[in-house]
């Protein structure tokens, strides 16, 4: 007891120092994930969807117990809010960079990703796309850009390729918002009929803020079309379908990526019924892993799947999964592992082809039937 009396608060300190040291050297590594969406304004349920699939990948590996170089890591999700537009993503994109993640899994519009990826390619930081479809991203011949998700040349191909083959359309308008995705898909669609032989006999344009489509479909309806192919994301897309109804337009409605989720459904109403439109990959429910997808995400989220919450679980786990393989989480070590990646994502098989586009991807072709989405078939390896 005396000698207890004895010990100087130096002493003690220590002490309770050399007490904690051995937990402390367990603590897990912390690996910033960056992740850039429109988190507000026209686009953020798109937005909030994707970052929603990326929480559940990492939430999904903590639960797993992921080690790299033999110490438990801990993800750390750096969220950036885009707002849907080229100047602010490439302002957050550099904010991403000099946060030092580790990776970036983002952005959700072309028009974003494109600027903000030329940033992330001059960083050396890896750029995994869960969302925009542009050709553009995977064809400057960038070593940092990968895609989990299939371009507009196969998805808006595929589309355009079924419209004249098996719809069997012969007169075919299209109406894009002019942003480099709606453009980007239309374009596509457009290179893909006139190669099966169809005949595009208008091609109309608006924006992606606008809610007034009447002189655009006023101006198709004068040509008498048999389908109208609309790129262009919710509300611009439902608001569309609805302006056909009103004018009496009786042309097969089929819209590109982004319009198949339940809010084109809500928006437009009962007039959706019959609508068409093409997504990337395979249903949720055509497979195990996908329903289980959907429903632990209803569970931990309150809601359903929207549109791309499962490429963004499928792009985080594509650079998890990348840095186990390099025993690494920086980008120079892992950044090959990346190219060589091959496993069994919820929306597919992820491997990349050499720009770093995603090889052999799907598209499925949805239709509204007694007020929901059903599948209508699902086309892959384009």
């Amino acid at each position: 007891m005396r000698f207890a009396k004895t010990l100087t608060p130096i002493a003690v300190a220590v002490g309770a120092l050399l007490a904690v040291a051995p937990l402390a050297c367990h603590a897990d590594t912390v690996v910033k994930i960056g992740f850039a969406a429109p988190l507000t304004g026209p686009n953020a349920n798109y937005g909030k969807d994707l970052e929603n699939g990326v929480k559940m990948a990492l939430d999904d590996a903590k639960a797993q117990g992921i080690k790299i170089k033999g110490q438990p890591v801990s993800f750390e999700l750096v969220a950036e809010d885009d707002q849907a537009d080229p100047r602010v993503g490439v302002q957050v994109a550099q904010k991403l960079v000099d946060e030092g993640v580790s990776v970036v899994v983002g952005h959700f519009n072309s028009g974003t990703t494109i600027p903000a990826s030329d940033l992330y390619e001059k960083a050396g930081l890896p750029d995994i796309d869960p969302a925009a479809t542009n050709p553009v991203i995977s064809g400057r011949g960038y070593k940092n850009v990968f895609m989990v998700i299939s371009s507009d040349a196969q998805n808006a191909g595929t589309a355009g390729a079924y419209a004249v083959t098996t719809t069997k359309a012969k007169r075919i308008a299209v109406i894009d918002d002019r942003t480099a995705f709606g453009q980007g898909e239309a374009d596509e669609f457009v290179k893909a009929v006139k190669a099966h032989g169809g005949d595009i006999i208008d091609r109309e344009f608006t924006t992606n803020q606008a809610t007034d489509f009447k002189t655009q479909l006023t101006n198709i309806k004068s040509r008498n079309p048999d389908l109208i192919f609309v790129a262009a994301l919710n509300p611009q897309a439902a608001g569309i379908m609805k302006q056909m109804n009103q004018l009496g337009i009786k042309a097969q409605y089929v819209g590109g990526g982004g319009v198949k989720d339940i809010d084109f459904i809500k928006l437009a109403g009962n007039v959706s019924e019959g609508a068409m439109a093409w997504e990337y990959g395979r249903p949720l429910d055509s497979t195990t892993v996908g329903a289980k997808f959907a429903e632990r995400f209803k569970q931990k989220f309150g809601e359903d799947v929207l549109s791309y919450a499962p490429f963004g679980y499928d792009a985080a786990w594509t650079a998890i999964k990348a840095m186990q393989a390099a025993n690494s989480t920086k980008p120079d070590d892992y950044r090959a592992r990346l190219r060589s990646i091959s496993f069994d994502g919820i929306t597919g098989h992820i491997e990349f082809n050499g720009d770093g586009s995603l090889k052999n991807g799907s598209s499925t072709v949805y239709q509204v039937k007694n007020g929901q989405w059903v599948t209508v078939k699902t086309v892959s390896g384009l």
